[in-house]
Formats: structure tokens, C-alpha cells, sequence
């Protein structure tokens, strides 16, 4: 993450993360304050055993793409609604509209959560064990859901349907 400010979003994908027992690195690495060590950061992380980079960052949000320009890895932007921030447009559109050549896979503004399951799904590709985890995932979601729908046809909406 950019800065330590966006630790209440990022610990989203951590969380996830957590739930799909996913080693991963959390740190605060600047593209603007710490040039030389997001250098530092991006071009060792394959060797670190990473295997994909998530990065999120509010305002100019340049982190996703400078990290991308260095590493070979996956890299998901997440775009954060900083302070200073023009409703979070500025960090949607810096992360979103990379140049061909230096692609970022970008998720929804403050949606590290996204961004965790995405990363999970990218490894799971490559990882039976994790891949499993990732569909048992989204099987829990469709039950979650198929619950809703038959509560709102028992009880109806009209009726108070809390869900």
C-alpha cells in the first residue's frame, strides 16, 4: 500500500488472504516518498516467492503501475478514496488506464476484498489446493444466496424482508 492510511482497506485482501491460508507480504512501499525502494520491492518480490502483487493506493495512485513496469508478476490495483481525493476518480482512472504493454487488473474503488479473491483465483489456477478453496468459496456464496431467495418467497418482500 502507498501509505499506512489505507491499511483499513488493504486489510481486507489480507483477510481474505487469511481465509484462503495464502502466505502474503503487507507493507507500506511509496511511489512517490520511496521510489527506490518500490525498485527494491517490485524487482525482488518474484524471488521472495510471490506471485502476484496487490496494490493499492489513493490520489495519483501510481504504485500499481510503477510496481507493474518493474515486475513480471500479476499486479491488481486497488484504487483508495484518499483525503485528498476527487471521490476516488483520481485513483480509479491513475490505476485503470495504464499503457498498452503495462497492464494492471483493477478492481472497484476501496474493494481489496475483490482484490484478495482475484489474487487467490490467479494462484489457484496453478494450485489444486488453493483453486479448491476459491470454488468452495464461490459454492458458499450460491448458498448464501439460494437461502435469501427462498426466504424472500416464503416471507415476501412486501412483508419486511430482512436479509
Amino acid at each position: 500500500m502507498g501509505s499506512d492510511s489505507d491499511l483499513p482497506i488493504m486489510q481486507q485482501a489480507s483477510d481474505i488472504l487469511k481465509e484462503f491460508n495464502i502466505a502474503f507480504e503487507l507493507t507500506v512501499v511509496s511511489a512517490h516518498r520511496t521510489p527506490l525502494r518500490m525498485v527494491e520491492y517490485a524487482s525482488g518480490a518474484k524471488d521472495r516467492g510471490l506471485k502476484v502483487i496487490i496494490a493499492g493506493a489513493g490520489g495519483a495512485a501510481h504504485l500499481p503501475g510503477m510496481v507493474a513496469s518493474i515486475t513480471a508478476l500479476p499486479v491488481i490495483g486497488v484504487p483508495i478514496k484518499s483525503s485528498n481525493s476527487i471521490d476516488g476518480w483520481d485513483s480509479i482512472l491513475s490505476i485503470l488506464q495504464m499503457p498498452n504493454g503495462i497492464p494492471v487488473a483493477t478492481v472497484a474503488l476501496n474493494a481489496a476484498k475483490n482484490a484478495g479473491i482475484l489474487a487467490a483465483t490467479i494462484i489457484g489456477a496453478f494450485d489444486e489446493t488453493i483453486g479448491k478453496k476459491v470454488e468452495a468459496y464461490k459454492k458458499k456464496l450460491e448458498t448464501e444466496v439460494l437461502g435469501k431467495v427462498q426466504k424472500l418467497n416464503g416471507e415476501g418482500w412486501a412483508n419486511g424482508f430482512d436479509v
